[in-house]
């Protein structure tokens, strides 16, 4: 990946270093495993199968976010999929919710980074 790019990039308040990416993803990364799990180990139901549907949409556009923003270098396709990402996150954790409160709970992290990503992506497509 290339980090030049970014670096030349005028960049909002608050941006964190450098660092702090892949700290905090990964506590993240590791909060969403447990939640997905403890709703895995949750009986059968419909609402159970909705909930790992939109578990794996959410976890598509979270990953397909760090190809548009650094490989193909499109602020706006990331800004798009970070506000689709989110609110395939809200989605997930109401139906996480609605089977497991603990579940709820650990995606509440997420929620907020991703409201805060969303943040970054637009302050640096308005700073461009």
């Amino acid at each position: 990946m290339n980090n030049l790019w970014y670096h030349m990039l005028n960049k909002p308040p608050f941006t964190p270093p450098p660092a702090y990416f892949p700290a905090a993803w990964t506590i993240l990364y590791i909060l969403m495993v447990f939640a997905f799990l403890i709703i895995l180990l949750k009986p059968e139901k419909k609402i159970k199968l909705i909930a790992i549907n939109l578990f794996f949409a959410q976890l598509f556009f979270n990953l397909i976010w760090t190809y548009l923003f650094f490989e193909i270098k499109s602020i706006e396709f990331a800004l798009i999929d970070a506000g689709i990402l989110l609110l395939f996150v809200i989605l997930t954790t109401v139906y996480f919710f609605k089977i497991s409160r603990l579940a709820g709970l650990l995606m509440i992290p997420y929620i907020l980074q991703v409201i805060f990503a969303l943040y970054l992506n637009l302050g640096i497509k308005i700073l461009n």
